[in-house]
């Protein structure tokens, strides 16, 4: 179907459905009822057709009782939604037992002389229960969403509450004390909005999300390094400024949290991204090739208005000391050519228009190609420049010398050092934060906009951070705190170096059509559908361990390297011809579950606790050992010299599946002991990952080569056939009973997804 099964039956609410588990809870309930509704059509039906029809009115009834009876337990626990949600339940039971009455053939008339039974026969008294169940139910989902947001909103205040506490303290003693329950409320945050993050609807909103947590994420470990600094050395100023902006940028980032999660902004402004490059070129194609549909609906001076407002914004471009004098010549070029095609457009629509033309003549269609083709020519231009510059930066500072000589001139207590790099750390920022905004106009979608965006600012505020840090050691040059303070800003600023290549990485995606452009973190959509007991205004103690903010920050930076690999894997799946190959299908579920492990490194996805991580791993891990069984199966058909290197890496891949899998059942006792293992877990994994893409250009090489050498000779038997016979064989061989092309693999993917969402 085209549309969302929400929209197949029309009610009004008065509610805005604005989460994804809201609208996926609602879609069973909606199919059941247009099935209801559609049958309603045909007004004799057999003895067969009235049972099921009768069957899924019961079921819907059914299913609203065991709804409505959780509703109350909610309005039980949250006296303010009382009175709501009571006669919202009261509403959704009366519609539900309607719709049981209504498809209940023994109410229905008496039988006609055919035999057949005429049921449905008030089809208004159907359409208003349908209404008022779909209304009700919605209007209980929605009053429990707000539960969701009370807690959220619960959590920050408490956050706020112990951040002035902080800002305030004055001994050690005391600092550590608060440190520790802000710690543990930071992480409860993270994990509410996490949550909140994955199941928001608008893209845009949860892009804005991802960017205000990341900044509270990498906060966090800023806000304890430099308070014992400050605490350390409570007359030094530039200790003391820079423990000031960590505080003003953690209270700046739950202000934004709350933006999001309430929708609502102060004194009503509304967000409004600026308009980038992408966004002009897009609105004025749509224009252009919207005059094939009618030459009278624009002014002539919209579109070159349009265009001009385009080009005006290159400028971002060829303004810069930055750009290359070839780009610059390249892009103003780029622009004359499309205003001289809307030129041309422009004279061939008003000789149109002149002729009361009721579509655009021949004349008119060249101009509208031509005048595409030369937006479209220097978008790509204005992509190459950008991505190439951003590209270079990343190459240029791998090495951090800057951060290197910072910590080098700051240990050794020479100030006019420090000064001498902080000025090129300064010229770096200013380079990075261009480059940022040039990024932003060629990013392809409102979601990468906004981490552009996030990118710029971060670049902007943690340079100054690291140099106030810097100069705080170079006048405290023995401070082993002071150190440490510096060593966490720099390694903040590597990190944003690290999300920028991954942001880099898909923004190229967005443009070579390899991806349909969804902000990071959203590869693979999980939805936290809501469940019993998940909206206890008092949220319950998970037995299981969930790092702290400390550990946490520590873990984040693996993570990032397993997102990049997860990112080289699909790049190198997607080169597959046959997307159904074994190898392929087992690969895909292994990235699936890398990502899911460098969510929880963020605090995000459905792994909430170290069991979920460690249960992961382990379906991993067998998931693994399946792609070394098929690996086998494959390297049976191959030459001695290619199967020397498959079986080589096949081997290889074994011993880390299995030294992955006994790391994560072998029990430990201890925090310390248990972030060891998280760790281990996730290194383990990043290795698996790196000889899996190894192996995948390997093996698609193989079998494209397997290909032309069939076509060519005409083999009767094709690759697959063979591979599928060898399989069988070779289970059959090993007193195994053969059940097809990977559903042993399909059953474990499928368990650990049940798993998932029974958390």
């Amino acid at each position: 179907m085209a549309s969302s099964p929400c929209s197949s039956v029309n009610f009004d609410s008065g509610l805005e459905i604005k989460t994804r588990s809201v609208e996926q809870t609602l879609i069973p309930l909606v199919s059941q009822i247009t099935t209801l509704i559609n049958h309603k059509d045909k007004p004799k039906k057999s003895e067969r057709t009235q049972q099921a029809i009768q069957r899924v009115g019961q079921a819907v009834s059914v299913a609203v009782g065991r709804f409505v009876a959780v509703g109350e337990a909610i309005a039980v626990e949250n006296e303010e939604l009382k009175e709501e949600m009571g006669m919202a339940c009261f509403e959704a039971r009366r519609a539900g037992d309607a719709i049981a009455q209504l498809t209940d053939v023994g109410t229905a008339v008496t039988p006609p002389v055919d035999g057949r039974t005429t049921v449905f026969s008030d089809r208004t008294g159907m359409v208003k229960a349908a209404r008022m169940l779909l209304s009700s139910v919605t209007k209980v989902l929605v009053l429990a969403d707000r539960i969701v947001i009370k807690q959220i909103i619960t959590s920050r205040n408490k956050v706020l509450v112990t951040l002035e506490q902080l800002e305030r303290v004055s001994t050690f003693q005391e600092f550590v004390q608060i440190f520790s329950q802000f710690g543990n409320q930071m992480v409860e945050f993270a994990h509410l909005t996490g949550d909140r993050q994955n199941d928001l609807k608008d893209e845009n909103k949860k892009a804005r999300m991802a960017a205000a947590r990341a900044v509270l994420e990498k906060c966090t470990m800023m806000l304890l390094t430099a308070s014992k600094t400050c605490l350390r050395h409570p007359d030094c100023e530039s200790a003391r400024i820079n423990k000031d902006a960590v505080f003003h940028r953690m209270r700046f980032a739950l202000e934004q949290v709350m933006e999001i999660v309430t929708d609502a902004r102060p004194c009503g402004e509304t967000k409004v991204l600026p308009l980038s490059i992408y966004t002009g070129i897009k609105d004025f194609k749509s224009n252009v090739e919207g005059l094939r549909e009618g030459l009278y609906l624009l002014p002539h001076q919209a579109l070159s208005g349009q265009l001009e407002a385009v080009v005006e914004r290159t400028e971002d471009f060829t303004d810069s000391a930055y750009t290359s004098h070839e780009h610059r010549e390249g892009i103003l070029q780029l622009c004359q050519l499309a205003r001289q095609d809307t030129d041309q457009l422009i004279t061939d629509w008003m000789e149109a228009q002149s002729l009361n033309a009721k579509e655009a003549t021949e004349e008119m269609e060249l101009s509208i190609l031509k005048t595409c083709q030369s937006v479209y020519e220097l978008r790509r231009e204005l992509h190459k420049v950008a991505v190439g510059r951003a590209a270079d930066l990343l190459k240029l500072h791998a090495e951090h010398l800057p951060l290197r000589a910072l910590k080098a001139s700051g240990g050794e207590g020479n100030l006019e050092a420090v000064a001498e790099y902080a000025r090129t750390l300064g010229e770096q920022k200013e380079q990075l934060v261009e480059t940022c905004r040039l990024l932003c106009h060629v990013s392809g979608t409102e979601p990468l906009e906004i981490t552009c965006i996030h990118a710029e600012e971060t670049f902007h505020v943690i340079g100054p951070q690291i140099i106030s840090a810097a100069q705080t050691l170079a006048l405290h040059p023995s401070s082993k705190i002071a150190k440490e303070n510096l060593d966490v800003f720099c390694e903040a600023w590597e990190s944003q170096l690290c999300d920028m290549a991954v942001l880099l990485r898909e923004i190229n995606d967005v443009f070579e059509g390899r991806r349909g452009g969804a902000a990071s973190g959203d590869k693979r959509a999980y939805v936290s559908l809501p469940r019993p007991g998940k909206h206890s205004a008092n949220l319950k103690t998970v037995k299981a361990v969930k790092l702290d903010a400390e550990e946490q920050s520590t873990i984040a930076k693996l993570g990032l390297e397993l997102r990049l690999l997860t990112s080289d894997m699909d790049t190198e799946v997607e080169k597959w011809e046959d997307q159904e190959h074994d190898i392929v299908r087992q690969g895909q579920s292994l990235s699936s579950m890398a990502y899911s492990m460098y969510l929880f490194t963020r605090g995000e996805g459905l792994l909430k606790t170290t069991t979920d991580l460690f249960h992961q791993a382990e379906v991993l891990s067998e998931e693994g050992l399946q792609l070394c069984s098929s690996l086998h199966t494959f390297s049976t058909q191959l030459m001695d010299e290619q199967k020397v290197v498959v079986l080589s890496e096949m081997e290889k891949l074994m011993g880390l599946c299995q030294q992955l899998q006994m790391g994560v059942r072998t029990p430990v006792q201890g925090k310390t002991a248990t972030f060891q293992k998280v760790d281990s877990s996730i290194q383990n994994t990043r290795a698996i990952i790196t000889v899996v893409i190894y192996l995948l250009p390997v093996c698609n090489k193989i079998v494209r080569k397997h290909k032309s050498e069939r076509s060519s000779l005409g083999s009767p038997q094709s690759w697959r056939d063979r591979q599928s016979s060898t399989a069988v064989k070779d289970d059959v061989l090993n007193g195994k009973n053969s059940n097809g092309f990977g559903v042993k693999s399909l059953e474990q993917h499928m368990a650990n997804l049940t798993f998932l969402e029974s958390k």
